[in-house]
C-alpha cells in the first residue's frame, strides 16, 4: 500500500515537474537557473519516500564563485537526495543518451545542463573544452559525477578525469560533495530513516598542471571515501536509534 500510494504521488509529480516544467522553462529555454529550482523540487520529494534529509551546507555555499562539483553517484535515488545540494548558477554535466528519456530528457535538456557523448572518447573531450571555455566566459558552475556511472550500492567507484581536466582548463577549485549510501532505502518502507549530504571545503588546483590529473583525482576520491565512510557510520547510529 505504501509503495502504491508513493508510485501515485511520483505519477503526480512527474506530471507537474516534466509536462508543465518543460512548458516553463520553454519562456527562457536552457537559462542555468532553472537547475537551482527543479533541484530543490526534487530534494523536497525526500519528504514523500520516508526519508530524514539533512542538509549539511557551509553558509557561504550560495555566494560562492565558480566552482566544479563532483559528487558521488548510486541510483536513481539520488534526484531526490543529492540534487538538494545543487547552488545558484551551477550546470550539470550527464549523459546525453539521457535526452532519450520520456520527460525527464528533455527537462534535463530545458533546464540548461550539458550532455555528453561518453561511448565517444574525442566528442566527449570536445565537450570538456567546450565546458572550459564556458566557464571562462561567464560565471557559471558545473556539477559533474566523476565516476561516469551509478555505483548501484558498491561504494564509490574509480573516478574518470574529465571533471578534473574541466578544473584544471578553467582553474577553479573543486568542491565535493558527499551523500551517505542509498542502496538500502525501499519504496515499500513508510520510514526510510535518515540520509546526509554534506558539502566539503573546496579543494585548490593550484600546482596541479595537466599532467597531475589522474593525482587531482586520487586526492579527491581519496577525501570522498573518508567522508562516505563517515555519514554512513552516522546514518547506521541514527537509523539504529529509531
Amino acid at each position: 500500500m505504501v509503495a502504491f500510494l508513493r508510485c501515485i504521488a511520483v505519477a503526480i509529480f512527474a506530471v507537474i515537474m516534466f509536462v508543465f516544467g518543460c512548458g516553463y522553462c520553454l519562456l527562457s529555454p536552457r537559462n542555468p537557473k532553472h537547475v537551482f529550482t527543479f533541484g530543490r523540487y526534487f530534494g523536497a520529494m525526500s519528504k514523500i519516500f520516508g526519508i530524514k534529509l539533512d542538509l549539511r551546507l557551509p553558509e557561504d555555499a550560495y555566494k560562492r564563485g565558480q566552482h566544479i562539483y563532483i559528487a558521488n553517484h548510486q541510483n536513481n535515488w539520488d534526484l531526490f537526495t543529492v540534487s538538494s545540494a545543487v547552488t545558484p548558477n551551477v550546470v550539470t554535466v550527464g549523459k546525453k543518451s539521457l535526452l532519450w528519456m520520456p520527460f525527464f530528457g528533455q527537462l534535463y535538456y530545458l533546464t540548461g545542463n550539458i550532455l555528453i557523448d561518453r561511448a565517444n572518447r574525442s566528442k566527449a573531450k570536445g565537450t570538456i573544452d567546450q565546458v572550459v571555455d564556458s566557464m571562462k566566459k561567464s560565471n557559471l558552475s558545473v556539477w559533474m559525477f566523476p565516476e561516469g556511472t551509478r555505483s548501484r550500492g558498491r561504494g564509490l567507484l574509480p573516478f574518470k578525469t574529465g571533471a578534473f581536466h574541466a578544473a584544471i582548463g578553467a582553474k577553479t577549485p573543486i568542491i565535493p560533495i558527499v551523500c551517505s549510501s542509498t542502496s538500502h532505502l525501499k519504496l515499500n518502507k513508510w520510514d526510510n530513516g535518515h540520509i546526509i549530504v554534506e558539502m566539503l571545503p573546496p579543494i585548490s588546483i593550484e600546482g596541479y598542471g595537466k599532467e597531475d590529473v589522474r593525482k587531482l583525482a586520487n586526492v579527491c576520491r581519496e577525501q570522498m571515501v573518508e567522508k562516505l565512510e563517515q555519514l554512513d557510520a552516522e546514518v547506521a547510529e541514527l537509523n539504529s536509534k529509531k
